[in-house]
């Protein structure tokens, strides 16, 4: 294409060719296939430096492994692209663009939402009422979210000690906390089949294990057992927590920058003398 020689047309096809470039960035980076794409970047970077120093082998192998490679992608996403095929059947054009640029929306929680949630732990951990709780990240969990009952409710304590209290319907399960509130209910997570996990840790615990393996997410566990309060991040269980350390972990993952909490208690103070 000339630029003397341009047609509007050709101008259309750049605009479409970029918006659906955008949108699929958008819709990668809130699945699976964010993580898939930056491990595919870190081989090409291997086949590249192969290709410029003429590793024959590495560069054989490598042409016979990327021609399985769609498929392979194509059976790993396929949750993600059934769900992106039926929201695009049900909707809208316009609809559809939202779908796939939603974000996973305020990732950060609240000083009031975290202490609630230590709290709630806490209380449930005396009793020994086992608890489940998903917190999104920057990456969305929203298949996760799905596979459960919504609730959309406000985070407190009360809430998901009700929740969880045993023989209730919505006990069993994982809650879900999106956009700084209790999003869902009895939902269901992938179980972790990593050989490394204790064999003493149950169930919730390797659904814990299992969610924070394919996602960012910030998983709290409560045993029904022991009373014991873990948190499961980046593939990592941290076992037996103190209140204290509860707090400290969700503020570093989940929780506001301080300088930013600072600068609205500061606006809060002045808006205050103010009036």
């Amino acid at each position: 294409m000339y630029l003397g020689t341009s047609q509007w047309q050709d101008y259309t096809e750049i605009l479409i060719i970029a918006v659906l470039l955008y949108f699929t960035m958008k819709w990668m980076h809130n699945t699976r296939a964010w993580s898939l794409l930056k491990g595919l970047l870190v081989i090409l970077i291997f086949v590249l430096f192969a290709n410029v120093f003429h590793m024959d082998t590495i560069l054989w192998l490598s042409s016979n492994i990327f021609q399985f490679g769609v498929i392979a992608l194509i059976v790993v996403l396929q949750p993600e692209l059934r769900k992106a095929l039926e929201t695009l059947g049900r909707s809208n054009i316009l609809g559809s663009i939202l779908y796939f640029s939603q974000q996973a929306g305020d990732t950060v929680l609240t000083d009031d939402s975290i202490r609630e949630i230590v709290r709630a732990c806490s209380q449930m951990g005396r009793v020994r009422t086992g608890a489940l709780i998903v917190i999104e990240n920057k990456e969305s969990i929203n298949r996760i979210d799905e596979t459960g009952i919504k609730v959309d409710a406000e985070i407190t304590s009360q809430l998901l000690i009700n929740i969880f209290e045993k023989n209730t319907p919505l006990h069993d399960g994982a809650v879900t906390v999106r956009n700084n509130r209790v999003s869902s209910a009895t939902c269901y997570l992938p179980l972790s089949q990593s050989v490394m996990i204790s064999k003493d840790l149950g169930t919730r615990h390797r659904a814990a294990m299992g969610m924070s393996e394919e996602s960012d997410a910030v998983i709290v566990v409560v045993s029904e057992e022991t009373g014991r309060i873990s948190v499961a991040h980046d593939g990592v269980l941290d076992a037996n927590l103190t209140e204290e350390t509860l707090t400290r972990i969700l503020l570093s993952t989940v929780g506001r920058n301080p300088e930013e909490e600072s600068d609205k208690n500061s606006n809060r103070k002045r808006r205050r003398k103010k009036s």
